[in-house]
């Protein structure tokens, strides 16, 4: 019941902004649900990018910090990623992740290819 998309081909320093749609969920579960954006690059393992807690805080891995982030908009039931400063190690597939008290899904994934 997640669906990404927003991922496309883009010049390295380049910008992508992914989104998460949750329609089929009820506005009071959104609110109290995490969404996690997740990046498997070929041949590795799914590695958290990003997180958005129900209480508005965010949390960014290293690797993207100050040119990733992550927001939610509430009343759309949607979870951005906006992408800047692009760099090839970026490309892969993007998957979101919900979890909280009702529900641990994970939506397909947007690929996302960024050349040099």
């Amino acid at each position: 019941q997640l669906q990404a998309s927003g991922g496309g081909l883009e010049q390295a320093g380049g910008s992508l902004r992914l989104s998460c749609t949750v329609p089929r969920m009820i506005l009071s579960t959104f609110w109290s649900t995490t969404f996690d954006w997740y990046h498997q690059a070929p041949g590795n393992q799914r590695e958290l990018v990003a997180s958005t807690n129900r209480d508005g805080s965010t949390h960014a891995g290293d690797s993207v910090k100050g040119r990733f982030t992550i927001s939610r908009d509430n009343a759309k039931k949607t979870v951005y990623l906006q992408m800047n400063s692009l760099k090839a190690e970026d490309s892969g597939v993007y998957f979101c992740h919900a979890r909280g008290p009702y529900i641990d899904a994970w939506g397909g994934g947007t690929q996302v290819t960024v050349s040099s």
